[in-house]
């Protein structure tokens, strides 16, 4: 790789260009966003989990105090599938203007039957979501190898049941629009992901052409997979400014958030694992589903929106067979969500395999270096297990004194990170600043801090001298913020660009090279023209995938259920490290999120009425300050790998690891998350079983027989919540 070994500025901590803005409050939100005369829009959502909409009268609305424009979402009879499906919209000069009127819509429908949790719409007699049409799939099984023969030659074999909840997006900043028309060209402001994907989105869907779509996004308060192209609320705010022949902003609530703008699908899993003496894995078998919400949107209804979880995850099998499905449920649909279909898929992988070296006697970091067929990760298993103190803190499970146990576990993580084609330009004045432009949004990573770190090293400038424009469609094209491809999209192509500076530099300075101490000296000799330089990603400059081991220390109150973390290491390759700061941001923050999947998040539906009971900050439980341990990082700098991204392998591990962290400490495991006291509890048979839950062990025994295609249930020693 050609990026340079001795560096003043890469690899580095650099602190956000951005940031002074963001603590000054200077900074320009979509949500802060308001052109002359705009209007305010807002939704009128079903208040039914399954319908039949008749028809929707729209004319006292439309007549009311302040109303500009209203307009329906679908015309004509149709089926509404889920409590915060979009029925109708508005626009008015205020927002309570709008809130008023939509009280005044009509709607006549007949509710239908429905079904809102997994375990009920697997039931033969369960209300279909789609008539005609099973919720649940049947999509065959995928074999490699004789399973069947290497299960029954095995030296040790365990099985085991393990479920993930449907868990939220909850970025801080809802999803939010403000749409301007001038003449036939349109001008948006989206929270979004991906502002290419936007434009290309309002064209075809509007039937504008391409040029005639500007899209904006100054700043952005997260997206996590959820804003990665135009979503419905978008669509209708632009029809509603067209309508209203005025600027119109739409702004979700909370309430909307957690409803209908996606989610990460569940799993449930009924996993088994085979070695030989050794702890050589020879055999691999899972029978799985999980729901995408309304939408199993493959033809069998399987498979979609991160349900299919690549098993078996990490580790060489020769043998395996794997069985996955999708169900559908009268709720909102699944969407991607920060490494989507990995963590679950590390759950579950991680937690079998730990149960295997019990079994067999096996240090669990001894059998995952035995397993595992990348040299990267069992380095860093290596140096994170030393790191850790693994050796000395390990001790068989349950054995730990006291009513407060203490346990650790390990999980490991991969994923494709990697570039793709991004474009950018820049202005170099004679006074030596320079002003890059490049498409790509900031989510709030630090892209911007990226562009200003890359072009300052290579032009061996101070950072001050670069300004960084992103977020704008007018600006040369890049790629969604998704799939941790970000960086490693954005920096070859600054690199490319530094590099045709320099050389433009030197014709036209004279010097043989124009970086550095002589900088200012070469941008004297532009003039009053600035120098205009474009450059694109290029092989060569960063390489995909990327991967992680995190090790986890927690106590286990036994009398209580409650979990305390202790300690988390995340140990991650990372190529060559951009900016340390946003680097290490970047990690805290997908372990922190990893933290919320393992112990406290979850969407809790009602199945009487179909609506989700915990839809804001208050009732959803999200980690707070002092929910968080000591988080240790150590980062590989592989400079020869090139640019890699981080985004996804740091959050998927983390779960996984404090799961197996709770079973070393229990010496029982909690096959489920999150794990809250009272399934801590359960697991220690501390509290009584009860109907509902007896309910559930039969419903979910019959699930995974029905997946299967066995012949008779398989038996379970406990169930999800």
């Amino acid at each position: 790789m050609p990026w340079p070994k001795e560096t003043k500025y890469l690899g580095k901590s650099t602190p956000r260009a951005e940031g002074p803005a963001k603590v000054s409050g200077r900074a320009k939100f979509t949500t802060d966003v308001a052109p002359a005369g705009v209007l305010f829009g807002a939704i009128l959502r079903s208040t039914w989990a399954a319908a039949r909409i008749k028809s929707i009268d729209l004319t006292a609305a439309q007549a009311a105090p302040g109303i500009k424009a209203a307009l329906l979402v679908h015309n004509g009879e149709y089926l509404t599938r889920y409590y915060g499906d979009e029925l109708a919209a508005l626009a008015g000069t205020s927002r309570q203007a709008v809130l008023d009127a939509l009280r005044l819509i009509k709607v006549d429908a007949e509710p239908l039957p429905f079904v809102v949790k997994e375990l009920d719409a697997i039931k033969p007699d369960a209300a279909q979501v789609f008539a005609g049409r099973p919720n649940q799939g049947n999509n065959p099984a995928r074999d490699s190898g004789r399973p069947d023969d290497a299960f029954a030659a095995a030296a040790a074999v365990v099985e085991g049941s393990f479920a993930t909840q449907i868990e939220l997006h909850q970025s801080m900043e809802p999803h939010a629009y403000a749409v301007s028309f001038e003449g036939d060209e349109m001008t948006a402001w989206a929270s979004t992901q991906g502002v290419f994907a936007v434009r290309d989105g309002y064209a075809r869907n509007l039937g504008l052409p391409q040029n005639k779509v500007r899209v904006i996004c100054e700043h952005m308060g997260g997206g996590f997979g959820a804003k990665s192209s135009l979503s419905i609320e978008g669509e209708l705010c632009a029809k509603l400014a067209q309508a209203a022949g005025a600027p119109v902003k739409l702004v979700l609530t909370r309430f909307e958030e957690s409803l209908a703008t996606g989610n990460r699908p569940s799993s449930f899993q009924k996993l088994k694992l085979a070695a030989d003496k050794d702890g050589k894995l020879t055999a691999f078998q899972m029978d799985g589903f999980g729901t995408p919400g309304y939408m199993a949107s493959a033809p069998n209804g399987g498979g979609s929106n991160g349900v299919a979880l690549p098993m078996p995850y990490l580790y060489r099998v020769p043998n395996s067979r794997v069985k996955q499905s999708a169900v559908a449920i009268n709720a909102g649909v699944a969407c991607a969500m920060r490494a989507p279909a990995h963590p679950p898929a590390a759950y579950g992988m991680e937690g079998i395999l730990d149960d295997l070296a019990v079994k067999l006697a096996l240090d669990p970091v001894a059998i995952r270096l035995l397993n595992d067929p990348s040299e990267v990760r069992r380095h860093e298993l290596e140096v994170g297990a030393e790191k850790f103190g693994w050796k000395a803190k390990y001790q068989k499970p349950g054995s730990s004194p006291g009513p407060v146990k203490v346990g650790i576990g390990c999980a490991s993580a991969a994923w494709m990170s990697g570039g793709r084609g991004t474009q950018a330009e820049a202005q170099i004045s004679s006074d030596g600043t320079v002003e890059i432009r490049v498409g790509t949004q900031d989510l709030g990573t630090g892209s911007r801090t990226v562009v200003q770190v890359v072009a300052a090293e290579m032009l061996g400038i101070d950072p001050a001298l670069v300004t960084a424009r992103v977020g704008d469609t007018r600006y040369p094209p890049s790629g969604g913020s998704g799939g941790s491809a970000t960086t490693a999209s954005v920096s070859p192509a600054i690199f490319d660009l530094c590099e045709k500076a320099v050389e433009e530099l030197k014709k036209t300075s004279g010097l043989d090279d124009p970086r550095g101490a002589n900088w200012k000296a070469a941008c004297a000799k532009i003039g009053a023209t600035p120098l205009a330089v474009t450059g694109r990603w290029r092989d060569g400059l960063s390489t995909g995938g990327a991967g992680g081991v995190q090790f986890a220390e927690v106590e286990v109150d036994t009398e209580t259920g409650f979990v305390k973390l202790r300690k988390i290491l995340a140990v991650h390759d990372c190529g060559t490290v951009v900016n340390r700061l946003t680097c290490e941001s970047q990690i805290n923050g997908g372990v922190i999120m990893g933290i919320g999947y393992a112990l406290y998040e979850q969407r809790v539906m009602d199945r009487r009425s179909g609506v989700l009971l915990n839809p804001n900050f208050e009732t959803y439980k999200l980690p707070g300050i002092g929910d968080i341990p000591a988080i240790e990082l150590l980062l590989l700098d592989m400079p020869e790998r090139g640019v890699i991204g981080i985004g996804e392998p740091c959050t998927v591990p983390t779960a996984a690891a404090i799961a197996n962290a709770v079973a070393n400490a229990l010496g029982v495991r909690v096959p489920s998350l999150p794990i809250t006291p009272d399934k801590v509890l359960a697991a220690l048979g501390q509290v009584p079983d009860n109907g509902d839950r007896a309910a559930q062990v039969r419903d979910l025994e019959g699930a995974f027989a029905r997946v299967a295609g066995a012949e008779r249930p398989i038996l379970l020693t406990e169930t999800p919540a």
